[in-house]
């Protein structure tokens, strides 16, 4: 889950743009103070998202400094919130699960080197969090599973991965947890696994890597694939969006902060961010490897 959970920057208040610079720099602070400067590597939208919610519901720590230096690394943690450190950690689990994927499908050096940078963050995160580790491990195992059959159903595949990676926000959202929470968590992570996979479907070509999409035969490029299958590409990002947002209207009555930006991000940033993969704009990329080398331009956006 890599960028494309993101607010639409032009229908930011200013107020609210100000708040999500503040979130986006906490996850760095709190990366640093909890695994190390080489943590704050996996700082990223998709999980600054997540705490955004989850602190919106459970209110832990809702009113905290920001940084206006451009490295947060530079910075230490501002908010003493249990929250934002097992989102953290969190974060670090899902990386070294994305790797491990990544090594799966195309192993590379550059995928050992990052394992290897992130190993004693990742090894931290994983004595901290052992059942966040063992859920999400068995939900890329489950994905592998269904790619190996041969599953062509993309919708199917992505909520049953979205079941696993819920698992661990339920529980840092502690008795604020619930079942439409749970869906709004699975149905992103489908929309996600959906957009990855179109926006992926020249690279997989290429490398002969599993993608739902990709026709046994007779595939040209994405322009072409997408054209001609723009109604149900379209229906399947949607369906999976519409329902995110049908939960996400059911919790909201319920959060204490970050109403407004989180609206931001459900109901303008992922169908902007829909809208880009389906005209062949998007520049997020599932591998780890691809978003720790835009770094640098994921800071200069937020």
């Amino acid at each position: 889950m890599l960028g494309y959970t993101v607010p639409a920057y032009g229908k930011l208040s200013p107020s609210d743009f100000s708040l999500y610079r503040k979130y986006y720099c906490e996850g760095c602070h709190q990366l640093r103070d909890g695994f190390g400067i080489r943590g704050t590597l996996t700082v990223n939208y998709d999980m600054t998202f997540n705490t955004i919610l989850l602190n919106g519901i459970a209110g832990d720590v809702t009113e905290f400094d920001g940084t206006h230096r451009k490295l947060c690394v530079l910075e230490h943690s501002k908010a003493d919130s249990d929250l934002m450190r097992a989102m953290a950690a969190y974060t670090l689990i899902i990386t070294k699960w994305e790797l491990a994927d990544d090594e799966n499908d195309k192993p590379s050096a550059k995928s050992k080197l990052i394992s290897e940078t992130l190993g004693t963050g990742i090894r931290k995160a994983v004595d901290m969090y052992p059942g966040y580790d063992e859920t999400v491990g068995k939900g890329f195992s489950r994905l592998v599973e269904m790619e190996n059959q041969g599953c062509k159903d993309a919708i199917l595949m992505g909520r049953e991965f979205g079941r696993y990676l819920a698992e661990p926000l339920r529980d840092i959202a502690g008795e604020h947890g619930s079942d439409d929470l749970d869906t709004v968590f699975t149905e992103l992570t489908a929309a996600v696994y959906i957009m990855d996979a179109i926006d992926d479907l020249d690279d997989d070509f290429l490398d002969d890597t599993y993608n739902p999409y990709l026709p046994e035969k007779n595939y040209v490029n994405s322009k072409d694939f997408i054209a001609k299958n723009v109604y149900s590409l379209s229906k399947d990002v949607n369906s999976v969006i519409g329902s995110m947002q049908s939960s996400y209207s059911k919790i909201r009555g319920g959060m204490t902060a970050n109403m407004t930006l989180c609206d931001n991000i459900v109901y303008f940033g992922i169908p902007e961010s829909a809208a880009k993969v389906m005209s062949g704009q998007s520049q997020a990329k599932a591998s780890v490897k691809n978003f720790l080398s835009n770094r640098k331009a994921r800071l200069a956006d937020s």
